[in-house]
Protein backbone atom coordinates (compact mmCIF):
# COMPACT_ATOMS: atom_id res chain seq x y z
CA UNK A 1 0.00 0.00 0.00
CA UNK A 2 1.44 3.08 -1.11
CA UNK A 3 0.15 5.47 1.92
CA UNK A 4 2.74 3.90 4.39
CA UNK A 5 5.45 5.73 2.68
CA UNK A 6 4.36 9.80 3.88
CA UNK A 7 4.68 7.76 7.39
CA UNK A 8 7.81 6.69 7.33
CA UNK A 9 9.51 9.47 5.69
CA UNK A 10 8.21 12.02 8.74
CA UNK A 11 9.80 9.47 11.26
CA UNK A 12 13.17 9.46 9.15
CA UNK A 13 12.65 13.14 9.49
CA UNK A 14 11.80 13.12 13.33
CA UNK A 15 14.64 10.76 13.49
CA UNK A 16 17.10 12.88 12.01
CA UNK A 17 15.60 16.06 13.89
CA UNK A 18 16.55 14.04 17.20
CA UNK A 19 19.85 12.84 15.99
CA UNK A 20 20.63 16.81 15.82
CA UNK A 21 19.50 18.01 18.27
CA UNK A 22 21.37 15.63 20.29
CA UNK A 23 24.81 16.16 18.35
CA UNK A 24 24.01 20.28 19.57
CA UNK A 25 23.67 18.80 22.94
CA UNK A 26 26.91 16.91 23.42
CA UNK A 27 28.78 19.63 21.84
CA UNK A 28 27.65 21.59 24.73
CA UNK A 29 28.52 19.30 27.15
CA UNK A 30 31.78 19.68 26.57
CA UNK A 31 32.14 15.91 24.60
CA UNK A 32 32.22 16.82 21.34
CA UNK A 33 33.47 15.30 18.24
CA UNK A 34 36.73 13.07 18.13
CA UNK A 35 39.91 14.78 16.56
CA UNK A 36 40.57 13.47 13.89
CA UNK A 37 38.37 13.50 10.56
CA UNK A 38 40.36 11.44 8.05
CA UNK A 39 43.22 12.01 5.66
CA UNK A 40 47.07 12.95 6.45
CA UNK A 41 45.89 15.65 9.52
CA UNK A 42 49.22 16.10 10.93
CA UNK A 43 47.94 16.42 14.69
CA UNK A 44 47.91 13.87 17.87
CA UNK A 45 45.60 14.10 20.28
CA UNK A 46 46.81 13.34 23.58
CA UNK A 47 45.14 11.20 26.74
CA UNK A 48 43.83 14.43 27.99
CA UNK A 49 41.79 15.50 24.94
CA UNK A 50 44.30 18.20 23.51
CA UNK A 51 45.31 17.77 19.78
CA UNK A 52 48.62 19.08 19.27
CA UNK A 53 50.98 19.78 15.67
CA UNK A 54 54.53 18.85 15.43
CA UNK A 55 56.29 22.72 15.03
CA UNK A 56 57.15 21.72 11.11
CA UNK A 57 53.57 20.46 10.21
CA UNK A 58 51.37 23.20 11.20
CA UNK A 59 49.16 24.98 9.01
CA UNK A 60 48.28 28.56 8.86
CA UNK A 61 45.38 30.21 11.06
CA UNK A 62 42.96 31.41 8.84
CA UNK A 63 41.76 35.24 8.72
CA UNK A 64 39.47 36.05 12.06
CA UNK A 65 39.07 39.45 12.13
CA UNK A 66 35.70 41.33 13.04
CA UNK A 67 33.96 43.56 16.05
CA UNK A 68 34.34 42.73 19.54
CA UNK A 69 31.32 42.80 21.68
CA UNK A 70 32.25 46.46 22.84
CA UNK A 71 31.76 47.52 19.36
CA UNK A 72 36.27 47.48 18.69
CA UNK A 73 37.88 46.48 15.60
CA UNK A 74 39.92 43.36 16.24
CA UNK A 75 42.19 41.30 13.93
CA UNK A 76 43.41 38.42 15.46
CA UNK A 77 46.66 38.67 12.94
CA UNK A 78 47.97 42.02 14.97
CA UNK A 79 48.63 39.73 17.75
CA UNK A 80 51.52 37.62 15.28
CA UNK A 81 54.86 37.32 17.52
CA UNK A 82 52.36 36.32 20.46
CA UNK A 83 50.83 33.23 21.46
CA UNK A 84 47.11 33.44 20.75
CA UNK A 85 44.41 30.96 22.87
CA UNK A 86 41.07 31.43 20.59
CA UNK A 87 38.26 30.42 23.01
CA UNK A 88 34.81 29.72 21.19
CA UNK A 89 32.43 30.37 23.77
CA UNK A 90 28.59 31.44 24.09
CA UNK A 91 26.50 33.06 27.03
CA UNK A 92 24.03 29.57 26.56
CA UNK A 93 26.50 26.96 27.42
CA UNK A 94 27.16 25.63 30.61
CA UNK A 95 30.55 24.41 30.01
CA UNK A 96 31.28 27.90 29.00
CA UNK A 97 30.22 29.04 32.00
CA UNK A 98 32.06 26.38 33.93
CA UNK A 99 35.38 27.68 32.29
CA UNK A 100 35.54 31.30 32.04
CA UNK A 101 36.91 31.91 35.51
CA UNK A 102 39.91 29.49 34.64
CA UNK A 103 40.34 31.36 31.24
CA UNK A 104 40.12 34.78 33.08
CA UNK A 105 42.76 33.28 35.80
CA UNK A 106 45.62 31.88 33.07
CA UNK A 107 45.02 34.85 31.21
CA UNK A 108 46.21 37.11 33.68
CA UNK A 109 49.16 34.77 34.47
CA UNK A 110 50.54 34.61 31.11
CA UNK A 111 50.64 37.70 29.86
CA UNK A 112 54.14 38.35 30.88
CA UNK A 113 55.11 35.25 28.47
CA UNK A 114 53.67 36.93 25.62
CA UNK A 115 50.34 35.01 25.33
CA UNK A 116 47.21 36.66 24.21
CA UNK A 117 43.72 35.73 25.10
CA UNK A 118 40.79 36.35 22.58
CA UNK A 119 37.33 34.87 22.72
CA UNK A 120 34.96 34.38 19.89
CA UNK A 121 31.12 34.96 21.04
CA UNK A 122 29.40 32.81 18.45
CA UNK A 123 25.42 31.84 18.62
CA UNK A 124 24.66 34.56 21.06
CA UNK A 125 21.99 36.51 19.27
CA UNK A 126 21.76 39.32 21.53
CA UNK A 127 25.25 41.06 22.50
CA UNK A 128 23.96 42.23 25.91
CA UNK A 129 23.79 38.31 26.95
CA UNK A 130 27.27 38.03 26.47
CA UNK A 131 28.34 41.59 27.78
CA UNK A 132 26.44 40.38 30.63
CA UNK A 133 28.51 36.91 31.16
CA UNK A 134 31.61 38.73 30.37
CA UNK A 135 31.00 41.12 33.24
CA UNK A 136 29.49 37.96 35.58
CA UNK A 137 32.75 36.28 35.25
CA UNK A 138 35.84 38.72 35.06
CA UNK A 139 36.40 38.59 31.94
CA UNK A 140 38.94 41.08 30.64
CA UNK A 141 40.29 40.40 27.59
CA UNK A 142 38.52 40.66 24.16
CA UNK A 143 35.97 38.26 22.23
CA UNK A 144 34.51 38.78 18.62
CA UNK A 145 31.06 38.79 18.31
CA UNK A 146 29.86 36.02 15.92
CA UNK A 147 26.23 35.33 16.00
CA UNK A 148 26.18 33.24 12.92
CA UNK A 149 29.40 31.55 13.38
CA UNK A 150 31.01 32.46 10.24
CA UNK A 151 34.48 32.68 11.76
CA UNK A 152 34.31 28.84 12.80
CA UNK A 153 33.98 28.14 8.98
CA UNK A 154 36.98 30.08 8.55
CA UNK A 155 38.76 27.11 9.70
CA UNK A 156 40.13 24.42 6.63
CA UNK A 157 38.71 20.73 7.51
CA UNK A 158 41.61 18.25 8.00
CA UNK A 159 43.34 21.36 10.54
CA UNK A 160 42.97 21.99 14.16
CA UNK A 161 39.20 23.81 13.48
CA UNK A 162 36.99 24.14 16.50
CA UNK A 163 34.11 21.64 16.27
CA UNK A 164 31.88 22.09 19.51
CA UNK A 165 31.19 24.96 22.04
CA UNK A 166 33.03 25.40 23.85
CA UNK A 167 36.65 24.72 21.95
CA UNK A 168 40.13 26.30 22.46
CA UNK A 169 42.67 26.52 19.82
CA UNK A 170 46.28 28.11 20.04
CA UNK A 171 47.59 29.87 17.70
CA UNK A 172 51.87 29.58 17.85
CA UNK A 173 54.43 32.75 17.74
CA UNK A 174 54.15 32.40 13.71
CA UNK A 175 50.72 32.56 13.22
CA UNK A 176 50.09 29.15 12.84
CA UNK A 177 47.44 26.40 14.66
CA UNK A 178 49.23 24.60 17.36
CA UNK A 179 47.14 23.18 20.02
CA UNK A 180 43.32 22.35 19.93
CA UNK A 181 40.51 21.00 22.75
CA UNK A 182 37.34 20.42 22.20
CA UNK A 183 36.02 20.47 25.28
CA UNK A 184 36.11 22.69 28.40
CA UNK A 185 39.57 23.33 30.32
CA UNK A 186 40.11 24.14 33.66
CA UNK A 187 43.15 25.92 34.34
CA UNK A 188 45.71 23.28 34.87
CA UNK A 189 44.63 21.76 31.57
CA UNK A 190 44.80 25.03 30.09
CA UNK A 191 48.43 25.85 31.46
CA UNK A 192 49.63 22.26 30.63
CA UNK A 193 48.15 23.55 26.62
CA UNK A 194 49.74 26.42 26.56
CA UNK A 195 53.17 25.50 27.99
CA UNK A 196 55.14 23.84 25.52
CA UNK A 197 54.84 27.00 23.21
CA UNK A 198 55.43 29.19 25.61
CA UNK A 199 58.96 27.41 25.19
CA UNK A 200 59.56 27.40 22.00
CA UNK A 201 62.49 28.70 20.82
Amino acid sequence: MSYGRAPRRRFALLAATVAAGALTLSACSGEGPKAGGGGNTNFVTGSGGISTVAKGDRADAPELDGTTLHGEKLDVSDYKGKIVVLNFWGSWCGPCRAEAKHFEKVAQETKGDGVQFVGVNTRDTQKTLAINFEEDFGVTYPSLYDPTGKLLLRFPKGTLNPQAIPSTVVIDRNGKLAARSLAALDADRLRDMIKPLVAEK
